[in-house]
């Protein structure tokens, strides 16, 4: 992030504005409209700029632009189209400690103006930190289409019930629930249909109706796929957005947690190969003992939570306890990283079947049954088994697997960081061993491999470079 987004309060505020011209004129547009007093200076004014300065109890000076003027002063704007000029105003507001923008050269700015989506009190503000003026405008254009007038209303309309709200809810979470079920009732649907005043007699007669206890709480297991944020459900992102706690684990990506609700209270509880930052037991009862505090939970998982993401762990606990629940599944890994490495799990040539499997189990003493898995025309995806990897295919071997079968590894699966590394059972150990792909990884063993380099499209995937002698008995 190379600007923090802030809204400044310019009631009454001096602002400074150097330039007379067509570009002056869209700032002073701007900065009116948020009550700033506005001072202009230049050597020719617009007429309609000095008409609109004037009337909003600001003042125009014809002449040249002096360091003194920069005096009581907020925010500077340089807008004029001499850039010897304009970098001065930008190195004496610096040197005065005070704000400034100068017009299209962000380098010499301390703030920048954001295209803006005004719904007052609702505005939104884009910005694409001035690399790209242009993209930000079309963004804006688009939120334009998406984003009610009515909005503005809404927005009026609750604020003047705020503090009858804060009044009857003393705790937050019970004040958050309210509005959100006046933003998704008949108050809100009122207002879109331009019935201000029948919207205005509901939203008093629901605060009146509550009781301002605090809500029940509940638990969402949602399932945050293998890592790419644009594979998230719409009611992942709809859950994610309202949860005042999110229980992540390891697997979760930091794009993706970055979609959560942004005060929500984030708690990493993941497991990491002989590292767990809590026991299964203790992110069981932190589940319950949050819901029971009124607070709706998060619990986010990589993938599908059903899918070895002992979800269903969980939820007997919440079931116990007589904590709701909701799941949320997700995209699994095994289909995910496949798709984005190019490789069909399924195929009518060459695999007719596929089984998912965990590379861990929950006592090590367990084997997987070899004999089962060592069939022919199916794939194999294996969960968790970068670390056992020799196990697995001496284990397949060992059962009757022909050493020749094809077999990848898919590292950080749709993840900018994708890596594929495909072999037979003869030779993936050593060449992984030389290769050191890191985790998370899976395993698709079969014959569909083969495919893998025909049919990969997704971005640059960073090649794998290994000796020649190894590469000669691939």
């Amino acid at each position: 992030m190379e600007y923090i987004p802030l809204f400044f309060d310019l009631k009454d505020r001096s602002i400074l504005l150097v330039g007379g011209g067509e570009v002056a004129l869209r700032k002073a547009r701007l900065l009116t409209r948020a009550g700033a007093k506005v001072e202009v200076v230049a050597l020719a004014v617009d007429p309609e700029l000095s008409e609109l300065v004037v009337a909003s109890g600001g003042s125009v000076e014809v002449g040249e632009y002096h360091p003194v003027q920069l005096k009581g002063k907020v925010l500077v704007v340089a807008a004029t189209d001499n850039d010897m000029l304009n970098r001065r105003i930008s190195v004496d507001a610096k040197n005065a400690s005070v704000q400034v923008n100068v017009v299209d050269s962000p380098e010499l700015c301390t703030f920048i103006f954001p295209a803006i989506v005004d719904r007052s009190p609702i505005v939104i503000g884009i910005s694409s930190a001035g690399k790209a003026p242009v993209l930000a405008r079309n963004l804006r254009a688009k939120l334009e289409t998406l984003i009610p007038q009515s909005y503005s209303q809404l927005g009026t309309l609750v604020g003047r019930f705020r503090k009858q709200v804060q009044a009857k809810f003393s705790h937050i979470n019970g004040r958050r629930a309210f509005w959100e079920s006046v933003f998704e009732g008949p108050v809100a649907e009122k207002v879109y249909a331009g019935q201000l005043d029948e919207a205005e007699r509901l939203l008093a007669q629901q605060i009146e109706q509550s009781d301002g206890q605090q809500p029940t709480g509940e638990v969402y297991l949602v399932g945050a796929g293998p890592g790419d944020p644009e594979l998230l459900t719409f009611k992942a992102l709809r859950l994610m957005q309202q949860a005042d706690v999110v229980l992540y684990d390891a697997l979760v990506s930091a794009e993706v947690l970055d979609l959560c609700r942004r005060d929500a209270d984030l708690i990493f509880v993941g497991k990491r190969r002989s590292n767990h930052a809590l026991a299964q037991e203790d992110i069981n009862q932190l589940l319950v003992d949050l819901a029971k505090q009124g607070k709706r939970v998060v619990r986010l998982k990589g993938g599908d939570p059903f899918i070895f993401g002992r979800g269903g762990e969980e939820l007997e606990t919440l079931h116990e306890q007589g904590v709701p629940f909701q799941v949320v599944p997700g995209i699994t890994a095994a289909s995910a990283c496949s798709s984005y490495a190019g490789i069909p799990l399924t195929h009518r040539d060459y695999a007719q079947s596929v089984r998912f499997v965990t590379g861990q189990l929950k006592s090590r003493k367990n084997a997987l049954d070899f004999n089962e898995l060592a069939v022919e025309n199916q794939t194999l995806v294996f969960y968790m088994g970068l670390h056992t990897l020799p196990d697995i295919v001496s284990g397949l071997v060992g059962a009757g697997k022909d050493s020749a079968t094809p077999i990848a590894i898919v590292s950080k699966g749709t993840c900018k960081d994708q890596q594929v590394l495909t072999g037979t059972l003869a030779n993936i150990v050593e060449r992984q061993n030389l290769a050191q792909l890191p985790g998370p990884a899976l395993l698709i063993v079969g014959e569909v491999v083969k495919l893998q380099e025909k049919l990969a499209w997704f971005g640059e995937q960073a090649a794998v470079e290994l000796p020649e002698y190894i590469e000669a008995v691939a």
